[in-house]
């Protein structure tokens, strides 16, 4: 790759994806309105895969509009639990309330990625996963929010399966990398593809 990826997005847990993929990058934040977009599609009725999609874009739009020739990297990622799109939790109240509603029940993650070129998208995929919650006490419930608040009040749906999250699930049906927050493979793939990696 001649000139690095831009990631625009400041989450570590995809820059480390990315560093622990070989895949060189650079990373510039997109000074975007999230939850203002997020609200203004939720009232036109916009489907959760399309706002994730969207809110990708938006990022990767705003870098590349500032870096002409580079390929810009956005991602967002969506929880969508009977049609409602759960945001970060504003505080542990809100945590917990979200997990109670989510316990014993089937969610979905969607996870966008959209490259822009040029100002102009070049590739987009919504990785999807469906996850089932285990009936937890709420004892644990209480425990686990206390002992993982740091990590997870910047995460939708409160938990990291690469943490102590995983011991809220009982199923996990999708790709391990788009419940991080990036379709990493299909990136990959399509950086291939293009001949910004080697084959």
């Amino acid at each position: 790759m001649d000139t690095p990826i831009i990631l625009a997005s400041g989450s570590e847990i995809r820059a480390q994806l990315l560093r622990n993929a070989g895949v060189p990058f650079e990373v510039m934040t997109a000074p975007v309105d999230e939850e203002l977009i997020r609200e203004s599609l939720e009232a036109e009725g916009t489907s959760p895969r399309d706002i994730a999609d969207s809110l990708a874009e938006a990022k990767a739009q705003r870098v590349s509009a500032k870096l002409p020739g580079a390929l810009v990297l956005g991602c967002d990622q969506v929880l969508d639990f009977e049609k409602e799109v759960f945001s970060k939790p504003k505080d542990k109240a809100e945590a917990r309330s979200q997990l109670q509603r989510l316990r014993k029940n089937r969610h979905t993650l969607l996870s966008a990625a959209v490259i822009y070129e040029d100002g102009k998208p070049v590739w987009r995929h919504v990785g999807i996963v469906r996850l089932l919650m285990r009936d937890f006490s709420d004892e644990f419930l209480d425990d686990y929010i206390e002992r993982n608040w740091d990590s997870i009040q910047h995460t939708v749906g409160c938990y990291q399966l690469e943490g102590e999250g995983v011991r809220l699930f009982t199923r996990v049906d999708g790709d391990y990398f788009t419940v991080l927050g990036m379709p990493l493979l299909e990136i990959l793939a399509y950086l291939t593809l293009r001949g910004d990696l080697k084959r």
